[in-house]
């Protein structure tokens, strides 16, 4: 009778403890999936502002000292991702590629103009720093025009900042749930233990030596919900990296490695202050109130 007593306390002990673990490490995964898609979210629209082209057309009489002065100047410049000469030649062959049929033998001249192609950096493609970059450009004498998508850049901009702002609100709902359900799940395992817990502090145990070992068993079992979820989110990572390669998951390791460090100590986190404030409020119960 004693051993199958025993033997059911085990049970439900390990079932106390697999329910522990599999709520923090869902949780956590969860929580990861939302941090990659906030990072590659940022990646995506930085690649979006990125395509955006500002171009440089050149007057006929500019000097070619003075081309390549200008085409050295933009590449040295924070806002220049990349800077590509396009003589009125090349334009003139895409142009007709395009449209299908040789426009400058029909018209026996080249209308275009020599010009260099500009594709800035995102953090510059904003209205007013795209128009700031074309105004100062078009100072040099040697310049005819700046041409640039205005419509387009001020959409991408407006866009990019609304999507961002949604994507933190969910995250910050979506934390504040998750800490909630980790926090349920312990409570409810230490809830099975608050007659030993006040049975220990009749006996003269101080509070600090109650909670040591449930929060180190909490811990623990964090640290094991943590790893499940960084084995899931790793398989997750795995997956779209092979069949979503324009992503480039892997480009910047450093950031992946923060997330993944970040979700592991944030189940220890969460398992910690879980623990304490589950049994200080069992700690502080009169003995009737543990009935209820």
């Amino acid at each position: 009778m004693s051993n199958s007593f025993e033997n059911y306390q085990k049970r439900k002990l390990i079932s106390s403890y697999f329910s522990v673990v599999l709520s923090i490490a869902l949780v956590l995964f969860l929580l990861g999936i939302l941090g990659l898609l906030v990072l590659n979210t940022k990646k995506m629209a930085d690649r979006s502002k990125e395509q955006i082209t500002v171009s440089v057309f050149l007057k006929e009489e500019a000097k070619e000292v003075e081309v390549e002065q200008l085409k050295k100047t933009l590449v040295m410049s924070d806002y220049t991702k990349s800077a590509t000469y396009v003589s009125k030649e090349e334009a003139a062959m895409a142009h007709s590629a395009e449209i299908g049929e040789d426009f400058v033998g029909y018209l026996g001249y080249n209308p275009l103009k020599n010009s260099i192609d500009v594709k800035l950096n995102a953090d510059f493609v904003t209205a007013e720093k795209v128009a700031e970059i074309a105004d100062d450009l078009s100072e040099k004498s040697y310049v005819d025009e700046v041409s640039y998508d205005k419509v387009l850049v001020s959409m991408v901009a407006k866009s990019v900042e609304k999507i961002g702002f949604w994507i933190l609100v969910a995250s910050a709902i979506f934390t504040f749930i998750a800490v909630l359900l980790i926090n349920s799940s312990i409570r409810l395992s230490i809830y099975s233990k608050r007659f030993i817990i006040k049975t220990m502090q009749m006996v003269g145990a101080t509070k600090t030596f109650i909670r040591k070992p449930f929060i180190w068993q909490n811990i623990k079992l964090g640290m094991l919900g943590a790893l499940l979820a960084l084995v899931a989110i790793g398989g997750v990572i795995y997956y779209v990296n092979i069949n979503f390669q324009d992503l480039g998951l892997l480009e910047e390791p450093y950031i992946l490695i923060i997330l993944l460090v970040g979700v592991f100590l944030l189940g220890i986190l969460i398992s910690l202050v879980s623990t304490y404030f589950a049994t200080q409020r069992f700690l502080n119960l009169r003995t009737d109130e543990l009935y209820y």
